[in-house]
Order: structure tokens, then sequence, then C-alpha cells
């Protein structure tokens, strides 16, 4: 299960050919979970199958290699205690979102995975975050909230309520962009839309209403988009940090079109996660630290 095309464990800089960008990765501090109670034993999206077996010690395999793979790129990752009877746990994107250092909780939308939300609070108050907030409406987290440069992407339509939309605008104070998706197979925003950098994304049209498509088309009119092919192996739940883009490896169609771009594209075997419906993204959350405050001119 090794990771493909790794780059050097320093932060990388390399320009794209085509676009001109210059492409620096940039170290970032995420948490995750290890899949020590994995399993698929409900089905709350169309990739779950209980009755399809399910191999714990894979997934295991898989995830740390994934971890591994974060620190030799330089990212710093810190690990929570994986909590028996939440096998979905493992997907630390759906647990918080973390912007500035403050943390907004994750209330789910079932009752099979209500209890992780309190767990990963939990978490944060252990490791001395001190601005937090518990939700009055359902939110899964980075699930659902993808920061993109000072702006959040806010997804809505299966899974988190609309109404948070406000809610972490208000908290985070940072101007939140509303979309909704359509496909039952892209029920997260992190499953169908993927931040590449400050102000670049690569997302699946199709996953989207047709509102929501023409304002993507207006705000990143030179994302990469997905096809449908790349987006069915989740190709779009990856990692960015500035320069290497993790992703499954079976999104070939994506990783040539990241390279055409100046990106560093770095496949991973996670087949065993996607049966719960989850890959690299999901098992990934970012915890940004305070904004340094901003020079007067």
């Amino acid at each position: 299960m090794p990771a493909t095309d790794v780059t050097p464990s320093t932060p990388s800089v390399t320009s794209a050919p085509e676009h001109g960008r210059r492409r620096e990765a940039t170290p970032r501090r995420l948490l995750m979970c290890r899949p020590s109670h994995y399993g698929v034993v409900y089905s709350i999206n169309p990739w779950m199958h209980p009755d399809k077996p399910c191999d714990t010690g894979l997934a295991l395999a898989q995830w740390e290699e994934l971890r591994r793979l974060y620190t030799s790129l330089g990212h710093t990752v810190d690990v929570i205690d994986p909590i028996p009877g939440l096998p979905d746990m493992v997907f630390a994107a759906n647990g918080a979102t973390v912007v500035d250092g403050k943390v907004l909780g994750a209330r789910f939308r079932h009752a099979e995975r209500t209890a992780e939300g309190p767990a990963y609070l939990s978490w944060f108050r252990e490791q001395g975050f001190e601005d937090f907030l518990w939700p009055e409406f359902i939110n899964e987290g980075e699930g659902d909230y993808l920061l993109v440069g000072r702006r959040l992407l806010a997804g809505t339509g299966f899974r988190t309520d609309p109404r948070s939309h406000a809610e972490a605008q208000e908290f985070f104070g940072v101007p939140v962009t509303g979309l909704t998706l359509v496909n039952p197979r892209h029920y997260h925003l992190d499953t169908a839309l993927s931040v590449l950098s400050e102000d670049e994304i690569m997302y699946y049209p199709d996953a989207f209403s047709p509102g929501s498509r023409s304002v993507l088309a207006e705000m990143f009119p030179d994302a990469i988009l997905a096809s449908p092919e790349d987006a069915a192996v989740f190709g779009l739940n990856a990692f960015s940090d500035g320069y290497n883009v993790v992703l499954p490896q079976a999104a070939t169609g994506l990783a040539a079109q990241l390279r055409e771009r100046g990106f560093n594209p770095v496949g991973v075997d996670l087949s065993e996660l996607l049966k719960a419906g989850g890959s690299a993204k999901c098992c990934t959350l970012e915890l940004r630290s305070a904004q340094a405050p901003r020079a007067s001119v």
C-alpha cells in the first residue's frame, strides 16, 4: 500500500510551466484518529454495505501509511484516541472546524455518529484550545466546511443544516458561501470539492445544484474539473499543502491535471476506508492556528 510520487520530507517549491504559478508546501498541523474500531456496521450513505466483508487490519495499515506520508511531507500529526462503538470516528475531518484557533464543534445528523461531536470537542479542551462553540444547528465539520483563503465554502443538501452557515460566519468572522449538493454519493462537500491553494480548487460539477455550479464558476473560473470516473473513486477527497496533493491513487485524470498546474499529486490507497465513504481528506482535520496580526499600511 505504498504511496506514489512521494516528495522529499522538506517543503518543496516548483513552478507550473503552463500557468506560471509558484508552488510551495506549507507545513500544517493535522488531527487524525486511528481506525482501531473501524467497520461498516450500519448504512448512512450509499457507499456503506454492512453485508459486505470489512477488514479492520487492512484499514489500520492503510491509515498508518497515510499518517507516515503526512509526517514525511513535513506536517505535524496529532492523534485522538478512538472510542469503541464509534467506527466512523476515523473520519476526523467531520469532528470539528478550526479557523484561527477557534473551534466550531460538530453536531451530526445521524444518531450513529452523534457521540463523535462531544468526543472531539473534549479533545480540543484537553489540548488547551480556549475558544470553541457547541453548535445549535447540525454541521458535520470539515466534511461540509472548507476554507479557501479567508472564505468558508459551506456544503448543505444531505448533512449540514443551511442555518449553520450563518452560525459559522458569526463565530469565525469570515464570509461563508453556501453550496448545495444534489448527488447522494457526494453527501459531504469534501467528497465533491477540494481546496488546492489560497484561491484554487478542484470540483465535480455534477455534484452541485445549477445555482451552486454557477457560483463556483464565477468564483473559480480556472478550477480543475473532475471527470465522473475520478469523482467516483473519491478523487476529490484530497488534502493539499499548497504543493503536494494527497489523493486516491485511482484518480489518475485528476493527478495529470494537477501536474499540469505545477502541483505534486501523491497517490494513496485507502480502499478499505472507502467502503464507509471516506478517503484521505475525511481522515484529516486541519488545526489552523490564530492568524498573525496584519501590519498597518
